[in-house]
Order: structure tokens, then sequence, then C-alpha cells
């Protein structure tokens, strides 16, 4: 017999936005299931079209059952049943988070040409030219422009994830910065001063259809 997701009742739901399984999902799974009770069954809705392939594994080496899934307005319903006590829910869930405060995230630099280093990280490799820039035009961005990029990019990911778990969905997210340091003629090597981030401001520009 064949189960209908649809007629599901879920013991407890929570929204998972669209995070990955390798990006926190996993953790708010296990925080999740721990307010459900012993064979109950836990909804989590989800934007992230990979989930649907990396769930059910996981349920199955976690001792978990895998329900189903239903399409909903913008997200995908998942459901699964507790398989596992509490006891070994906590004990998993406290191994996760002992994992994720330890990980370290590790790259290589190379010099690999005239004001240019060439990073690699996981699958990725990205071309970085001087600490510094003035000029409008270069071959590469500055470290500087790498930094403040990622700071900004964090954010306006950020936001639209958590835009996602309140399911708001938003039409577009902009992010101008702007930043300067203490003294940019101290990392030249031309005064002695400190060379540090002084200031970063930012303004963030979001749009919505919804109301």
């Amino acid at each position: 017999m064949t189960l209908d997701v649809t007629e599901i009742s879920p013991d407890h739901m929570f929204d998972g936005g669209d995070l990955d399984c390798g990006s926190g999902l996993i953790l708010l799974i296990r925080e999740n299931m721990l307010k459900v009770p012993a064979r109950g069954i836990l909804e989590m809705r989800s934007r992230e079209p990979s989930v649907s392939d990396d769930l059910p594994p996981w349920c199955r080496m976690s001792g978990h059952e895998y329900l189903g899934k239903t399409a909903a307005a913008g997200y995908t319903r998942y459901f699964v049943k507790k398989g596992s006590g509490m006891q070994q829910e906590e004990t998993a869930l406290a191994k996760d988070k002992e994992d994720a405060r330890k990980y370290e995230w590790r790259l290589r630099a190379r010099s690999t040409g005239h004001l240019k280093s060439t990073i690699y990280a996981r699958n990725f490799a990205f071309d970085v030219g001087q600490a510094a820039s003035f000029e409008e035009k270069d071959l590469h961005p500055c470290a500087l422009e790498y930094l403040f990029g990622a700071l900004a990019g964090s954010l306006t990911t950020g936001f639209a994830s958590e835009c996602a778990r309140d399911n708001l969905e938003v039409d577009d997210i902009e992010l101008s910065l702007s930043g300067s340091l203490n003294n940019i003629l101290a990392h030249m090597g031309l005064e002695e001063g400190d060379p540090s981030v002084r200031s970063v401001a930012l303004k963030c520009f979001a749009s919505t259809f919804d109301e």
C-alpha cells in the first residue's frame, strides 16, 4: 500500500529555507528531530533541489525512515519518521555540532604572474591581483576587493536564506559597499601607521512581490 504523504499530520515542522545538506541543514534536522516523539513524524520544508537526492540516503544512515515528499507553493515538503531514540539523537547532534566547531577551511595560494596569485580551494581556483589598487581597470580584482566582496556576498546570500526560511519570496537583493583603510600609505611602505580596515558602509536594496 502506497503512503499518501499529503494526508500526513506531522508532530513537528520546520523550514530549512534554501540550505543544502552540507551547509547546516543536517544540524537543523537533528535539532528539530529532538522535538519529535519516538516514531513520530518530522516535516521539513525546503527550497533547495539537492535535498531531494541527499535526504533519503541520510535518513537510512541515521536510522530514520524517509516517508516521501510533496510539492507545495514555492517549496517542497519532506516527511521523516523518527527511528532512533532521544539519547541516540542527542549524541549524534552533539557530535555534529562538535565537528562543525572544529571544522577548518583550507586553501593554497601560489604566485602565478606579475601582481597575480592563484588561490586553490576545494574544486575552485581564482586569481587575485595586488593587495590594493587605485586603478579604474585591472586584469584581476585586488585582495581588498575580494575581502569586501566576500563580506557583501555573505550578507546577500544570508539575507536571501533567511527570507526563504520565513517563506518570503524576494525578487531581488542587491548590496552596495564602500570600505576604507586606516592608512593605505602604511601598507605601501610610504609611512608608519596602521593599514587595517577602518570602516565599512553597507546599503541593502531588496524587492519582493509580496505585500
